[in-house]
């Protein structure tokens, strides 16, 4: 059985899940971050020193950052479809996955703190219009790659379409208002169609 720790709040631990889910995996998750803590006792150091989450633990073997989480299981147990075997398309996906996480994520989190996890009367709105408009120009790339695919890696879903998939779940959620752009709309409405996508992409942002 694979274990995950972590909370479904975390975008990061929502990649997991939705990774498990599309793999058919049983999974048993313990809350943890956040409100939950764990995260900083010792038992958790000593499998994760950042004192993040995910983790998880598969046969005895543990894990943490989420894409690596996600390459892993994929690599695993879907070897060819999710996980490509051609190299080239592998990279593809390998590439996707990381721009999420340096490009994506840091541009839109401001955005997301202040207008999902901070106090009106606190928000910075200086912080929200930097974070929009680092935003927007990366989306409208997105849209571009997504114009002559159907899918991040080509024309099957693979692991790439997951960590972006999450974070354009959050983008979408935020209350604001957005430029259309029809290629990434066609895109994530099929990730929301997916069974594996249940209890992730239908959460609310938290």
């Amino acid at each position: 059985m694979l274990r995950l720790w972590g909370r479904t709040s975390s975008i990061n631990v929502r990649k997991v899940i939705w990774a498990a889910q599309e793999l058919g995996l049983t999974l048993q998750r313990t809350d943890a971050g956040g409100q939950h803590g764990l995260v900083r006792e010792p038992e958790f150091l000593g499998h994760n020193p950042n004192g993040l989450v995910p983790l998880i633990e598969d046969e005895g073997f543990r894990l943490w950052e989420s894409n690596v989480i996600v390459r892993y299981l994929c690599a695993k147990h879907a070897s060819g479809t999710l996980y490509p075997e051609d190299t080239p398309q592998r990279f593809i996906a390998e590439q996707w996955m990381d721009w999420q996480q340096t490009a994506l994520n840091p541009a839109g989190r401001g955005a997301f703190v202040q207008l999902v996890r901070t106090a009106p009367e606190q928000r910075d709105e200086a912080v929200i219009m930097h974070s929009i408009n680092a935003t927007l120009p990366l989306l409208a790339l997105l849209d571009a790659h997504l114009a002559s695919r159907a899918y991040m890696a080509g024309d099957k879903f693979t692991m790439a379409d997951i960590p972006v998939g999450c974070e354009i779940h959050r983008w979408t959620a935020l209350p604001i208002q957005r430029p259309a752009l029809p290629n990434l709309e066609r895109w994530y409405v099929s990730l929301t169609e997916r069974s594996g996508a249940r209890g992730v992409l239908d959460l609310p942002l938290s």
